[in-house]
């Protein structure tokens, strides 16, 4: 079966492996190189801590226990650290709202405690948290090098005999009988491999295609007359230098806005070495990618952390992450283009080898998961669509 998936971030990288594992002929194809759309300005926390509905949370709380067995398939290092998240509320309201979502999450069975400000100090001896209300820690959550994870996964695709189409434009999905049935593309050098069928390198036959192109996946669907709505969520993330290690213990900390004004903010350390920092929460919108701005972010970790304040910030140019406009991933064919696979998702880096392997079963067994039910692309056809 020749598979073409546009989009080499981390949840396209996971899907073309998995194929390729099972034997399709995998084209992958990218406006630019693995990684470095979305994937590379990305926070990389893996978890499921306060993701809801409940269907939504248990497909991230099952997603965490496939990345330990993914990169044992991947069989190098990408930068994959477990420690658990660490949090902590500064006010009383907080505190309560904390209380109540840790006892939620107890209550779906995900693995999250309370605990006190001795415990996190014990926890890190580093942190310097200043008012503690009320904390938790949930023991499961970790994060990744989203990069080089998306670059393994395409070099494990070329080794396995898939071709890769880097630098060059998506310009239509050709279609015959209500199929595509070849990518067109334009601009770029050469396929890294041998195009199916001798074709042109401007032409990719398929028998399916999958559109895994984070933002873009939504102007690559109209081209096939499929409607998938995203809402702009632009945001930052701050990096230092590679540092000695700064977290003993956890691989993220959240944190209350020092003072009372201001925005929360998140730390984590890297195995190179690398601090990632951003404010608000995952989902907040930030634009704002001045130097200036990342010294700002910068002074408030190192107000949690005193060791960071000698770093420099380096701040990373604004993304724009996927987002689709109810917040859920987009995951399957499509009703009006039966062989045009969607995978589409905000939390892309926990999801990418539950993705991964689910919709390779889909592709190539004709199977159709149950539990990806609530997140099927047909939830956006416009009145009247078939």
């Amino acid at each position: 079966m020749n598979v073409a998936v546009v989009g080499a971030g981390v949840v396209g990288g996971a899907i073309a492996f998995h194929l390729a594992r099972r034997g399709a002929r995998v084209t992958l194809i990218d406006a630019g190189e693995p990684g470095m759309g979305a994937t590379s300005h990305s926070f990389a926390w893996i978890n499921s801590f306060g993701k809801e509905p409940r269907h939504y949370g248990a497909l991230n709380r099952r997603a965490l226990d496939t990345w330990d067995r993914f990169a044992r398939l991947l069989g190098t290092d990408i930068g994959l650290r477990w420690g658990g998240q660490l949090t902590w509320a500064a006010t009383d309201e907080d505190a309560e709202a904390l209380a109540r979502k840790v006892a939620g999450l107890q209550s779906w069975g995900y693995v999250a405690r309370m605990i006190d400000e001795a415990e996190m100090l014990r926890l890190e001896p580093g942190l310097r948290p200043g008012t503690v209300k009320a904390a938790a820690y949930s023991d499961n959550d970790g994060h990744v090098q989203g990069t080089l994870v998306a670059q393994t996964c395409a070099s494990r695709v070329q080794q396995m005999g898939g071709n890769l189409v880097f630098g060059s434009t998506v310009t239509g999905l050709a279609t015959h009988g209500g199929r595509v049935t070849s990518v067109q593309l334009a601009g770029g050098p050469p396929p890294r491999g041998s195009i199916p069928d001798g074709s042109p390198p401007d032409a990719v036959p398929c028998d399916a295609v999958v559109l895994a192109a984070g933002v873009d996946t939504t102007s690559l669907a109209e081209m096939a007359g499929v409607h998938i709505p995203q809402e702009k969520s632009p945001g930052v993330v701050v990096r230092t230098e590679p540092l000695p290690p700064l977290l003993r213990t956890v691989a993220a900390l959240y944190a209350p806005a020092p003072g009372a004004a201001g925005r929360k903010v998140h730390v984590r350390q890297g195995t190179d070495g690398i601090i990632l920092m951003g404010e608000g929460s995952q989902e907040s919108l930030a634009r704002d990618d001045s130097p200036r701005h990342a010294a700002k972010i910068l002074a408030r970790a190192s107000e949690y952390l005193p060791a960071l304040a000698a770093a420099t910030p380096v701040p990373v140019p604004v993304g724009y992450r996927p987002m689709p406009v109810d917040g859920l991933p987009v995951l399957g064919y499509t009703r009006a283009v039966p062989n045009l696979y969607v995978a589409l998702m905000h939390s892309g880096i926990t999801l990418a080898p539950l993705v991964g392997e689910l919709a390779t079963m889909e592709i190539l067994d004709g199977a159709r998961v149950d539990i990806l039910e609530h997140y099927r692309p047909e939830r956006f056809d416009r009145p009247g669509a078939k």
